[in-house]
């Protein structure tokens, strides 16, 4: 991608990208009714980051009703709300998931109907001493309106036997699998953006362009606006731009405004470094430094026990 995108700080239909430095509510109340297709964010989570205002869980929870009041007015019938979050931890060590406390506040909604409950799982994070180690997130894809736009063959994934074919009835003999490749599912593996991603940059708690490219290509199309009130490093946007759409979004850290202007101005000229969405996990080499156990070393065996 190698052109020029128009960025503004006051929304015209015309930009590819609406870039605000401020506060996402007073943001959204300045875009017009159903003027996106698409919201797609990932909200604080409250719990202590550098980027967040100090409040307790029920503020927190109060603060996202009101947002998520601003995101369904300017959303399009047929359009669709994407919420990513994970889990809210308490001083107490007590789990709190996110999706179960906001849900509710969606269902006050009568226009929007939950399509899907996505668990977008990956391999590496904190690692736990007093409880399993998370390794998910979720995505809570809401529509509104009971027809939407759902671009199912912009986001298949190859065919796990894409040989098989139907044992019985008129179409025995034939292949049994959509030739294109088959629905990705509601679970999602896509590596987080840790310190060896292509795409890491200062912004600590990113996600990655892939997760971002596939709700945008299954729920928009070329020119559909993508809104997220929560830009942080604008993955996002990053993602709608580079696949023809528009963005439109609020950072409230000025550090993170330059972070987002960097990253669009190397996606201009083509050279912003990211994960493509299509490629395979990757999984070490057998026998290596790395998947040897250290017990193994040596000509030892686990066991303690010479290895011939």
């Amino acid at each position: 991608m190698k052109r020029s995108l128009t960025i503004s700080g006051q929304f015209a239909s015309s930009n590819d990208m609406t870039l605000r430095c401020g506060d996402c509510l007073r943001f959204l109340k300045s875009l017009p009714d159903q003027s996106a297709q698409l919201v797609l964010t990932s909200p604080p989570y409250n719990v202590g980051k550098e980027y967040e205002h100090e409040q307790t869980f029920t503020e927190f929870i109060d603060f996202q009703r009101r947002v998520i009041a601003e995101c369904v007015r300017i959303t399009k019938d047929g359009g669709s709300l994407c919420w990513q979050v994970g889990n809210h931890i308490d001083d107490r060590g007590a789990v709190a998931p996110l999706d179960i406390f906001l849900h509710p506040i969606f269902s006050e909604h009568d226009e929007l109907y939950l399509r899907n409950r996505i668990v977008w799982h990956y391999e590496h994070g904190l690692h736990c001493r007093t409880r399993f180690s998370g390794r998910h997130d979720t995505i809570l894809w809401y529509s509104k309106g009971r027809d939407y736009v759902f671009n199912l063959d912009d986001v298949r994934v190859p065919q796990k036997y894409p040989g098989k074919l139907a044992y019985k009835g008129p179409a025995r003999g034939t292949p049994s699998c959509n030739p294109i490749g088959k629905n990705p599912g509601d679970v999602w593996q896509i590596p987080n953006v840790k310190a060896n991603h292509a795409e890491k940059t200062d912004h600590p708690c990113q996600f990655p362009i892939a997760l971002a490219e596939t709700v945008i290509l299954a729920l928009t199309n070329r020119r559909h606006l993508v809104v997220d009130p929560f830009l942080g490093a604008a993955t996002t946007a990053i993602a709608a731009m580079k696949n023809g759409r528009r963005a439109a979004g609020a950072e409230i850290n000025p550090d993170y405004v330059r972070l987002i202007r960097q990253r669009v101005r190397l996606l201009q000229r083509g050279e912003l470094p990211y994960r493509p969405r299509t490629r395979p996990i990757y999984t070490p080499p057998p026998n290596s430094k790395l998947t040897r156990h250290p017990a193994m070393t040596n000509g030892a065996s686990r066991n303690g026990q010479e290895t011939g």
